[in-house]
């Protein structure tokens, strides 16, 4: 299996990785305390940490949805917080034109999962040369990423990391298939980032807005750590009850230091 080099790490190598922060951005304050206090947490459990947050939503449930900041605005607090607290950016791109002015900032570009088909922007996201987290579309099967990740490779960058978020099961409902871990890894050769937040996701469970089962998102973590996933993502707010966006299946900011620590030590069995 590939693994890639970003800052002074590794990922897909002998420590866990970990893709964490809010849903959309709803403040430079809430980023950054986020940020800060996750870095302190993935020092103190020597945890690799790469902070996630999305300056746009695209994909929202309803046209009167929160989406976030804008590209400009979150541009400029991530660039602030990647500069002040030294931590390696992912953030979501969803047009083609976004990939250069987002790589000016970003150490990894992430692409959406119902978007992960979309020739374009893989071929725009590629050309920056960051590392290229691809979401796994919801209605493909794991195999499927081969020809996603060709399109990359095709285009002059094999820095890819392939995120698993669930596939959909009937109505309103995401299933996991830990299979995919071995499938992705070892079959396909690729670091494989199990999303633990988004895979408790509800599509639609509000109506006008998804909704969660933010319980069962521990209890995922350590399952794909378990099978052999190489790094971790989460989506963690201060209080997810009052966030804007997906606040049904984040995490407590404060409370998940516990989850992170028994991944790690999961992890640290299996590797």
């Amino acid at each position: 299996m590939k693994t890639l080099t970003l800052n002074n790490f590794e990922i897909g190598k002998d420590k866990l990785t970990i893709l964490a922060g809010p849903c959309a951005m709803e403040s430079a304050e809430i980023c950054y305390k986020t940020a800060k206090k996750l870095k302190e947490i993935c020092t103190r459990l020597n945890i690799n940490f790469v902070f996630k947050t999305s300056f746009d939503k695209a994909n929202r449930s309803s046209l009167s949805s929160y989406r976030g900041l804008g590209m400009k605005e979150g541009l400029k607090i991530l660039s602030d917080i990647k500069k002040e607290l030294n931590v390696p950016i992912v953030t979501d791109i969803h047009e083609p034109s976004q990939a250069e002015p987002t790589a000016e900032v970003t150490d990894i570009i992430q692409i959406p999962a119902f978007l992960c088909r979309q020739t374009d922007l893989l071929v725009a996201a590629a050309k920056t040369n960051k590392i290229v987290n691809i979401k796994k579309g919801q209605f493909l099967s794991p195999y499927q990423m081969k020809s996603i990740a060709n399109k990359l490779i095709e285009s002059g960058n094999d820095k890819i990391l392939i995120t698993e978020r669930g596939t959909s099961f009937g109505y309103n409902n995401l299933v996991v298939d830990m299979r995919g871990v071995q499938i992705i890894q070892n079959d396909l050769g690729y670091p494989m980032i199990f999303d633990a937040t988004h895979s408790v996701q509800i599509p639609g469970g509000h109506g006008t807005s998804s909704s969660g089962e933010r319980k069962f998102v521990p209890l995922l973590a350590k399952a794909a750590i378990a099978a052999g996933a190489k790094g971790l993502f989460f989506e963690i707010h201060p209080n997810p009850d009052l966030a804007l966006c997906d606040g049904d299946n984040m995490l407590p900011l404060d409370n998940c230091e516990e989850t992170f620590y028994i991944c790690n030590q999961i992890f640290k069995l299996v590797n």
